[in-house]
């Protein structure tokens, strides 16, 4: 009784959320794709400043909407239903000249049409409501079916990554078709809403087509292996990355080959899956962690973290019918949600932030809904409940929910995406339901990635896929009970309640939450079977019963100690992130602006060395080489790794890279800093200085190109600034330049933007007659200014207009100006930016923009 009155007021809740969230985008964002709930206004692409990969979700097709239509069913909330397909079939256009993603789209709005489609049909075949309902929503799916067919035009048969929703993707004016690479999730995400569309439509051209790309991912698997790694050439086949895990870049890859073959009832899907899981849960799976490995060598580890996209498996992993490695997994995550208050974007192998985003994922309350109605255990309620407390204390806001910047501040993030009402709120609201509460029976419908509805009569509808099949292996997985067949409770727990209770206690305390770790000094164990034998350091643990109650060491000495290794046998501590900065020291700044940057773990070291904008991403060719060439270039964070911009930058001449980050409102001050990390291959032949700036920071160094084309800057470790130590600068003479991408445009007003390096002279560098004190040296483009430091200091408010931008050289007074060419950026007073916030005339300190 009591269960079922906890499940009847958190599912009024839940609705109640809900209702806020969808109220709030219908209110203030409709027809806009998504909902800016700190700004209380809809996000419309091209309006709002770029996010880079993030908004090519965004189609100015309503996505928010359209991705939320059979929630509504789920929800019971028929008569929004009814009023919010109305308003699809009204303002919904699919035509846009806007490039889009493939896989995105698909999930998202091709998704969302079928789910609402089947749903629609689904009453009005009842006779209780849509009685006008003439199938027009599979009509639009249909139509964005052929929308999206022109990214499947290649020579391997894997989709290009995006799209143009008008003139597709080789036309000139689609704006797309230079891409190489695709994700593996990317590519082979695609059948069950194209074999969906296929089976409902009548034309098999779409169910074709994603068949062939899962053909093309199955046959390039490592065939020792039988993994596959997480980025593609989508031209012929070769793995671009080769790091395999579950999680981003390779998840939902896993999850709709076994969706494929409930949906659709093709043993082809089932007999790869359970190929590639057999190889999951024997090089990837190492439980409660779930490691990423070389797919060619996958013994060895490729890194320290986890990404939270993970938290989906353990429900795949109950769909498969293995429930003590779910349990494990999910309270592991479980441990770090209650560590961090939601599950970070990425968390180390020990449990400690990564990357500290969360945009209200859904994955993990998918998988505790798959476990609640595989076990029955209120346990997984209690999950669920917390799930449903921290959204409403952490991230509701008076428009909605928002993300959250970075789980270790709470800091929001003016950001609601589709798939938190498309997801979470299914999810929660049949966590807390039973079957008989809802107006449908879920068990006849399968769940897409996104959470849409679709039939698994369709299995019937008609014959798999012509040409569908797979070379038999020679030695398949071990066969067992769920090899071939669904499980169900009775067969997972015959006669025994307390089933997941006796595994999860094992991981109760992971984290350390809940009780003080008490480890014996590090000892060290022989490990024949890892790497080629060596002696690694554990931490013994105290045994422990049921009653928390332990031995100490000195009683245990002569038992048995329990040993856990609970990460790679390879982890080191988690490093000290060192705060680097790019300081701006030429007129009018002269270094009083300092932009905090975060450093990567690849390229020149900064801390030992110095050196010395419209950003673009940098992920496809770089079309003006010549002119990068000696330059410092900047480029955007997003659609591909840091090392692999750093590498093509590095190729094209650069001599230097700042990353900016292309996550709107980021900044140094509410967001902690992080080392860029490399691709999980080699970077030593990466040696150019790299940087990162947030978001804000590095609008304030793009604004400054903006208004002088010629920005001096110095690259340096936070604590060594210009103004805190003394020392002779002198020109190194090289300048920064914007790289032009052939998929990409470049402002006129942008260019030439070119910033010089500065470092600092060594020790012995300096000329006999030069060691009277600090000196500053600006070389300009015409003429030269030379200011001594100490002479700056002296002068004060003389040498500075209110405004800070007039210069004095070395001698002159307030009232002798400059001399300096009119045409010259870098010293008209008249060209400062009022969107550079400027330092008090009276401070002549090293001067940092305030957040």
């Amino acid at each position: 009784m009591l269960i079922l009155c906890i499940s009847f007021c958190y599912r009024d809740q839940i609705v109640e959320m809900f209702d806020h969230a969808y109220g709030s985008y219908m209110k203030y964002a409709y027809p806009a794709d998504e909902l800016m709930p700190l700004s209380c206004r809809g996000r419309v692409r091209g309006l709002e400043p770029n996010r880079g990969d993030i908004d090519d979700s965004l189609g100015k097709f309503s996505l928010t909407l359209v991705d939320t239509l059979d929630t509504l069913v789920v929800l019971n909330k028929l008569d929004e239903f009814e009023d919010a397909v109305r308003r699809t079939l009204r303002d919904v256009r699919l035509d846009n000249d806007v490039v889009v993603s493939v896989f995105e789209t698909n999930i998202r709005v091709l998704g969302g049409l079928l789910g609402a489609h089947v749903m629609a049909d689904m009453l009005r075949q009842r006779g209780e409501r849509m009685q006008w309902y003439r199938d027009e929503l599979l009509h639009m799916a249909k139509e964005l079916g052929h929308r999206l067919l022109p990214a499947f035009n290649t020579s391997s048969g894997l989709p290009y990554p995006r799209v143009n929703l008008r003139y597709g993707v080789l036309n000139p004016l689609s704006r797309t078709g230079t891409e190489s690479d695709t994700c593996t999730a990317c590519a082979g995400t695609m059948i069950l809403e194209f074999a969906a569309l296929s089976r409902l439509s009548g034309e098999a051209v779409f169910e074709e087509h994603a068949r062939k790309a899962l053909d093309v991912l199955w046959e390039k698997r490592q065939r020792g292996s039988d993994l596959v790694g997480t980025v593609i050439n989508i031209h012929n086949g070769d793995w671009v990355r080769r790091d395999s895990g579950v999680g981003a870049g390779i998840d939902s890859y896993y999850e709709y080959l076994m969706k494929a073959y409930i949906l659709l009832g093709d043993n082809v899907y089932l007999e790869r899956f359970n190929t590639h899981y057999s190889a999951i849960m024997k090089y990837i799976s190492q439980p409660p962690l779930l490691l990423n490995v070389h797919m060619h060598n996958p013994t060895v580890s490729v890194r320290s973290w986890m990404d939270s996209l993970l938290a989906f498996f353990p429900g795949l992993q109950v769909l498969r019918g293995d429930l003590k490695p779910a349990i494990e997994t999910h309270e592991m995550l479980y441990q770090v949600t209650k560590q961090h208050k939601f599950l970070p974007e990425a968390f180390t192998t020990e449990f400690r932030v990564h990357w500290g985003q969360h945009p209200l994922r859904p994955e993990f309350a998918e998988s505790t809904y798959y476990l609640y109605k595989a076990t029955g255990d209120p346990y997984y309620l209690r999950v669920g409940q917390s799930i449903v407390e921290k959204l409403n204390a952490h991230a509701r806001v008076p428009c909605g929910f928002a993300a959250v910047q970075d789980v270790r501040t709470g800091t929001h993030e003016d950001r609601m995406d589709s798939f938190f009402l498309a997801e979470m709120f299914k999810y929660l609201y049949l966590l807390f339901s039973e079957k008989n509460q809802l107006h449908f029976d879920i068990d006849d419908y399968i769940f897409t990635t996104e959470a849409h509805l679709l039939p698994v009569s369709l299995s019937t509808s008609q014959p798999p896929c012509r040409g569908n099949n797979t070379v038999r292996l020679s030695q398949l997985p071990t066969e067992d009970l769920f090899t071939y067949s669904c499980p169900s409770t009775q067969t997972l727990f015959p006669n025994n309640p307390s089933f997941a209770k006796t595994i999860r206690d094992s991981y109760k305390y992971l984290t350390g939450v809940g009780r003080a770790f008490h480890a014996s000094p590090d000892r060290s164990f022989y490990c024949p079977s890892c790497l080629a034998g060596q002696h690694y350091p554990v931490s013994l643990m105290l045994l422990c019963n049921s009653f928390h109650q332990c031995l100490s060491f000195n009683e245990a000495h002569e038992g048995v100690y329990r040993v856990k290794l609970v990460a790679e046998v390879t982890q080191t501590p988690e490093e000290e992130v060192v705060p680097l900065i790019v300081q701006l020291i030429s007129p009018p700044y002269l270094g009083r602006m300092v932009l905090t940057a975060g450093p990567a773990k690849f390229g020149m070291d900064l801390i030992k060395q110095e050196h010395g904008t419209s950003p673009y991403t940098a992920c496809g060719p770089i079309e003006n080489a010549q002119e990068l060439s000696g330059h410092i270039a900047l480029a955007l964070r997003g659609d591909c790794m840091f090392a692999a911009k750093a590498r093509r930058l590095q190729e094209a001449g650069a001599i230097g890279v700042i990353f900016i980050d292309h996550r709107e409102g980021s900044n140094s001050a509410e967001t902690p800093l992080f080392q860029m990390v490399g691709d999980g291959g080699p970077t030593a032949d990466i040696t150019i200085p790299l940087v990162f700036l947030f978001s804000q920071e590095g609008a304030l160094l793009t604004s400054a190109l903006e208004d002088h084309s010629n920005v001096d800057v110095l690259m340096l470790p936070k604590e060594r600034q210009l103004g805190k130590r003394g020392g002779l600068w002198s020109s190194g003479q090289s300048n920064i330049m914007l790289p032009t991408e052939d998929q990409g445009s470049i402002t006129a007003s942008m260019l030439p933007a070119v910033l010089q390096f500065f470092r600092l002279a060594e020790e012995g560098e300096l000329e006999e007659g030069d060691a009277r004190g600090p000196t500053l040296k600006f070389v300009l483009e015409k003429g030269e200014v030379v200011l001594e430091e100490e002479e700056y200091r002296q002068q004060g408010d003389s040498c500075l207009t209110p405004g800070g931008d007039v210069l004095c050289s070395y001698g002159q007074t307030a009232a002798s100006s400059p001399s300096h060419s009119p045409n010259d950026p870098n010293t008209d007073p008249g060209s400062q930016d009022s969107r550079v916030p400027q330092p008090p005339p009276t401070d002549h300190k090293p001067w940092a923009p305030q957040h």
